[in-house]
């Protein structure tokens, strides 16, 4: 009961926020969307828990005593519900276009035929790229399919994503720094190399939260607190915003950020601890998309990455086990005290590599110990480091603050979060008038 207040408080206080906003009406259509959403996902996934059960999609909760048996993949009806709805609100911001018989027409000026395809373009490719998505993460959770292949999952969702872009905006160039601007010019036009970044970006947010997993409450935690930080940052720009184009976007970004805010919320209440459900990889790689869609086509990518510094340094801090210069288990979750029943941080014995990977895994090991951020279990007799911490966010934090209960873990790493968000804002408000 708790936990379902902590979510209905949650979504009020982004309602007393837009409250006190200007905003469109859709705006409030997509309030209420969202809070339906959150209900139903609230009172279905529940439902359907023995139903994933029964068909065997699901796992055991390995860090509980009693090791119990969850339902796996519940972020696939989670997503369900979500275009369910999107779908529902399509009609909404068009809704000045139709009169009583349904025509294409404008309210104030019925001779002007100027319906906005481009929005509906955009509105559509949006969801079928999320779509593709939602699927192509199913089939991951259902077929355990190899990281070398999946990896290449969110490119292949985000082609229709490509396709609209090129079609509607095609804008290539970007804004260079003030420090650069002498060298190569304010705007430089970065041609076929942009949609590299635009796919590389849908991939880093799809992967980056995926991997940053394995406790109760981590995953949807994490999306809730990026995807509440979008919805503010896309509120501020609601107050006297004289750009309509910047304005449209926005609006865009929160149709869209609003009923995920909701599904999400619910998700947490049921994933967190102890959970009564696992997400899976559906729900990673459906909230990977959907984030990576309003930023690209929000046109504020570089906003929506300064909310994913944790999950940034997440990956940067795990690439020597990602990229095999040091041995990578399949699952670097932390380790269960069955006694104490804390969380302490898993390791691994660092197996010899001959070559130049083995010499750069060990360089990048000494590293991370020079700087702190690597707990030593044990040293080989040439004095080289033979048992360290997994490289991941969450072994670290029990490595340089001690076992800890899994719930007081998932609090701390959503406290990093927030205050990394809070990093954002800073950045992307104050100290970016010393860069552009």
């Amino acid at each position: 009961m708790g936990k379902t207040l902590w979510a209905a408080a949650l979504i009020a206080a982004v309602i007393g926020f837009a409250a006190n906003v200007p905003l469109p009406d859709t705006v409030y259509v997509s309030i209420a969307f969202a809070i339906l959403a959150a209900l139903v996902t609230l009172k279905t996934l529940p439902r359907l828990a023995s139903t994933f059960v029964t068909a065997r999609v699901s796992g055991v909760d390995v860090l509980k005593r009693d090791r119990p048996l969850l339902p796996e993949a519940m972020g696939f009806p989670t997503a369900v519900i979500y275009l369910i709805v999107m779908f529902c609100f399509i009609p909404f911001p068009f809704i000045n276009w139709f009169d009583g018989e349904a025509r294409l027409v404008h309210e104030d000026n019925p001779m002007i035929g100027t319906f906005p395809y481009h929005k509906l373009g955009q509105i559509l490719s949006a969801i079928l790229a999320i779509q593709s998505m939602v699927l192509l993460g199913f089939a991951d959770d259902i077929l355990d399919v190899r990281w070398r292949y999946k990896v290449w999952f969110p490119a292949v969702a985000s082609i229709p994503l490509l396709i609209f872009y090129y079609t509607n905006f095609g804008v290539t160039y970007v804004v260079m720094p003030l420090q650069l601007r002498s060298i190569v010019g304010e705007l430089v036009d970065l041609g076929p190399l942009y949609y590299i970044y635009m796919v590389m970006l849908v991939i880093f947010c799809t992967h980056t939260i995926n991997i940053l997993a394995g406790i109760n409450g981590i995953e949807a935690g994490q999306a809730l607190v990026i995807s509440l930080s979008v919805i503010f940052n896309d509120l501020l720009y609601m107050f006297d915003n004289p750009d309509r184009e910047s304005l449209e976007a926005h609006l865009f970004s929160l149709y869209f950020m609003l009923p995920f805010a909701g599904v999400t919320a619910a998700m947490l209440v049921l994933n967190w601890y102890p959970a009564k459900l696992f997400v899976g990889d559906t729900y990673c790689y459906f909230a990977g998309m959907t984030l990576a869609v309003v930023g690209i086509l929000g046109h504020f990518s570089k906003t929506l990455v300064l909310f994913f510094i944790p999950q940034i340094f997440n990956f940067l801090y795990s690439c020597p086990q990602l990229f095999r210069l040091v041995d990578c288990p399949r699952h670097r979750m932390p380790r269960f005290d069955t006694v104490k029943r804390r969380l302490q941080c898993s390791t691994v014995v660092i197996k010899p590599i001959d070559g130049f990977r083995g010499k750069l895994g060990r360089l990048a090991l000494n590293i991370l110990y020079s700087l702190g951020l690597l707990k030593v279990v044990k040293w080989d007799d040439k004095g080289r480091i033979e048992e360290c911490n997994n490289l991941t966010l969450i072994n670290l934090v029990l490595a340089r603050f001690g076992p800890m209960p899994e719930l007081n873990t998932t609090k701390t790493i959503l406290c990093i979060q927030i205050l990394s968000s809070m990093l954002g804002f800073f950045i992307r408000y104050k100290l970016v008038q010393y860069v552009y």
